[in-house]
């Protein structure tokens, strides 16, 4: 892997620093539209640690994380069903980024903008390790999945389809 390079600090480095988090910074080259698939490639990781942030809202348009495995997609109608909803979509990506405050394919589960639940799929806290955005395109942060317990009190669903 190439030296590291060292990446100013982000809304959730800063949250993660302020807990006292290990983790460390993973920089890859971006790609528009690349997805987890791209980030997976360029660190050398399988997609299914690379772990994607989805801003969702349910049927009355209030906002919600949710927390995937990059080779997985939500079953939005096991997501609802999980967390007692009627339904559940996802954002528009400007209403996404006005809700975490990240720009769409750098947006981290940590330091957002608006307070929002987030729900984990449970088989992402079996993982050792994982992979997730760090707050900026082409910058993830390893750390274990603990931490989404922890530090953002996720609650563990079972939502995930197979790719």
């Amino acid at each position: 892997m190439a030296k590291k390079e060292h990446i100013s600090e982000t809304q959730a480095t800063q949250l993660l620093r302020k807990h006292q988090v290990a983790f460390d910074e993973c920089p890859y080259p971006y790609e528009e539209h690349g997805g987890t698939s791209v980030s997976a490639r360029e660190l050398g990781v399988p997609e299914h640690e690379v772990i994607k942030t989805l801003v969702m809202q349910d049927e009355a348009a209030k906002p919600l994380i949710v927390l995937m495995h990059g080779d997985c997609k939500v079953s939005t109608k096991n997501l609802a069903r999980a967390i007692g909803c009627k339904s559940v979509e996802p954002c528009k990506p400007e209403v996404a980024q006005r809700h975490s405050g990240y720009m769409i394919g750098g947006t981290s589960p940590f330091g957002t903008k608006k307070a929002m639940p987030v729900y984990v799929e449970e088989s992402i806290l079996a993982l050792p390790r994982i992979y997730i955005n760090g707050g900026r395109r082409g910058f993830l942060v390893a750390l274990a999945p603990q931490v989404l317990l922890d530090v953002l009190k996720a609650k563990a669903v079972h939502c995930a389809l197979q790719d």
